[in-house]
């Protein structure tokens, strides 16, 4: 008995000691946890970033006094995070939480914020850190306003300008335009240097830049006003490069954009920033130059190219008009002259050559390749010539561009972003009508003993005038009729070529009704649709946008069809108010002032209403 309760008592013993140190680490343990709470509690409470909780509806769990400062003039805890601070719980609260941090503006400051998740789900609760960005961004925002921008400004046709003024008003003229454009530049509080007669280069902050936007570049207006006894006014071409990482990068953003104001007949400025180019202007009509010097120069130079080359192959765009047709011819004859091979790649074209294609067929005079066979016989010394087109997307090969180290591009379209880089000769002339009336003045000052050509070329180029002309009616100049005066003389049969342009009763009847359907929904604008798909859908819009240019007080006409292959074609004809390049060049298109068209991927009624409404945009500017 005594053995068994001593037992007993040190069991009883043991037992007493565990319980009072379990009961004694359990109260210790108590206390610890009502101080971490305590101190999370103090530190959430006074920490030095304002915080606040809120649940997947934006509605406020909690915050703390330091945000309660920011929002001090607003109800916070009645309302919810989106009416107070403008945020939208659900960015917070989505199966791909936003990891980056939001910015918002409140009381002159900016604050980024920071968002934390207190379950594993990130679906019931989100705690927010509102961290103060404000020196940060009043410099990055110094920064960038004061980032340089350079531009290159030019005065078009100057020397023109200047040569129609008589003796005492030369320097008058000269001084009144100089007078402008440095006025503009002291707005921009910019640097200014005159390196040429008719060209300045400036450079001044980004901050101005977008005033400049804002006023859509009101130089180009106010030069126009300008008094002078020329028959066409002062207009000014305009680079500006902006956004360059360095001095030099940003000199060739503004080069480059200089180029494409240039090649796009002056007028306008043009703006080349890091990713994107934006146009702005070009509301006159181009300026015909006066001399043909050049023509002589680009003459000469194709002559010594042909001559270097085994063989030539020319191309124009793909499903070519009558202007890349002819075009096409012209080169052939002088490729001819020079007694080189010469081949046409045409893999398929409009009905309206059918007539034109088969006559040239028959004369056997030409031979009419497809790409693949082009691409069988091309080799290093080979010339490609591509015509009616620079831009590689559309021309009928567009993998003989880089299988040849020969190549020359004439075109008379404005430039546009994509255009052919690697050309060893370049002729771009936005002021000619078409590029028929390039090819004709080269002919004309190709040299050698056979510069005529025959009555079918003759012909040929002169329908491809006329019809770029819409019959001599608009974009002609003293060198298109000179042009056509010459063509005349070699042959050119105009009872002829006005059979190239004849239809038949199924398409007039067509072309009626598309005319007739036309809707005018602003003051001077057309838009008509074209019912049902067609393979010729191109030729269809262009007639009938040309058409609709003869009623009266229509200033633009669009015309909007669908082609067997699904795409929408839009065809646009102005009479020179409206440019009609830069609507079609929203939507992927191109062409010049008066004449352009675009093929795209929307449907027709919808790509009814954004034709207008880039029409208002574009009118706005």
């Amino acid at each position: 008995m005594g053995e068994r309760s001593l037992k007993d008592r040190i069991s009883t013993y043991f037992n007493i000691t565990n319980g009072k140190k379990s009961e004694s680490m359990k109260a210790y343990t108590e206390h610890i946890f009502q101080i971490v709470d305590k101190t999370m509690s103090y530190s959430i409470s006074n920490h030095p970033l304002p915080l606040c909780m809120i649940d997947s509806e934006g509605r406020f769990l909690w915050f703390n006094k330091k945000f309660s400062e920011i929002y001090q003039d607003d109800d916070i805890a009645n309302a919810g995070i989106s009416r107070v601070t403008g945020l939208k719980a659900a960015e917070f609260f989505t199966e791909d939480p936003v990891e980056k941090p939001v910015m918002v503006s409140h009381g002159g400051k900016t604050y980024r914020v920071v968002s934390s998740y207190l379950d594993e789900d990130k679906n019931n609760s989100a705690v927010l850190y509102w961290i103060d960005m404000t020196n940060y961004e009043v410099v990055k925002s110094l920064y960038k306003d004061e980032k340089s921008c350079f531009a290159y400004v030019i005065v078009d046709n100057y020397d023109e300008l200047i040569s129609s003024s008589p003796d005492h008003r030369k320097s008058i003229v000269a001084a009144e335009i100089e007078k402008t454009i440095r006025q503009w530049a002291a707005k921009l509080s910019a640097s200014i240097t005159r390196a040429r007669n008719n060209q300045y280069f400036v450079v001044f902050e980004h901050k101005y830049f977008e005033k400049l936007e804002t006023g859509k570049f009101s130089i180009l207006d106010d030069v126009r006003e300008i008094e002078t006894d020329a028959d066409f006014p002062v207009s000014l071409s305009i680079g500006i490069g902006v956004g360059g990482k360095t001095p030099q990068q940003g000199d060739e953003y503004a080069a480059a954009a200089l180029d494409l104001a240039l090649g796009r007949g002056g007028d306008q400025a043009v703006v080349k920033k890091v990713s994107k180019i934006e146009y702005y202007g070009g509301r006159l009509q181009t300026v015909e130059k006066r001399n043909k010097g050049k023509s002589r120069i680009m003459a000469h130079a194709l002559r010594q190219l042909i001559d270097q080359s085994s063989q030539v192959i020319i191309m124009g765009h793909k499903k070519p008009d009558m202007d890349s047709f002819g075009a096409a011819l012209g080169i052939c004859r002088i490729a001819k002259n020079r007694n080189k091979p010469v081949s046409v790649i045409m893999n398929s074209y409009n009905e309206s050559l059918t007539d034109m294609v088969q006559a040239a067929e028959a004369s056997g005079n030409y031979k009419f390749i497809n790409s693949g066979q082009a691409l069988e016989i091309a080799d290093k010394e080979t010339l490609v010539v591509v015509v009616d087109t620079h831009r590689p997307s559309l021309v009928e090969c567009p993998e003989l561009l880089t299988n040849t180290d020969k190549l020359v591009v004439i075109d008379h379209h404005r430039k546009t972003e994509e255009f052919i880089d690697n050309a060893a000769l370049t002729y771009m002339e936005a002021y000619a009508s078409s590029t028929s009336e390039l090819i004709t003045e080269i002919l004309q000052y190709s040299g050698g003993e056979k510069k005529d050509i025959d009555k079918f070329e003759a012909e040929v180029l002169l329908a491809g005038i006329t019809v770029d002309t819409n019959r001599f009616s608009i974009r002609t100049g003293v060198r298109t009729f000179e042009a056509a005066s010459w063509l005349r003389r070699m042959g050119a049969d105009t009872a002829n070529v006005r059979q190239y342009f004849q239809t038949d009763m199924d398409s007039l009847k067509q072309r009626s009704k598309i005319v007739s359907s036309a809707v005018m929904p602003t003051p001077g604008i057309a838009i008509a649709k074209c019912e049902g798909k067609h393979t010729d859908v191109q030729v269809i819009n262009s007639r009938a946008a040309d058409e609709m240019l003869n009623i009266k007080g229509i200033k633009a006409s669009f015309v909007v069809g669908e082609n067997d292959e699904g795409l929408t074609v839009i065809s646009a004809r102005s009479l020179g108010e409206v440019n009609v390049q830069t609507i079609m060049e929203k939507l992927g298109g191109g062409g010049n002032l008066t004449k352009a068209g675009a093929q795209i991927e929307i449907p027709v009624e919808e790509t009814m209403k954004l034709i207008l409404k880039l029409v208002n945009e574009i009118e706005t500017k």
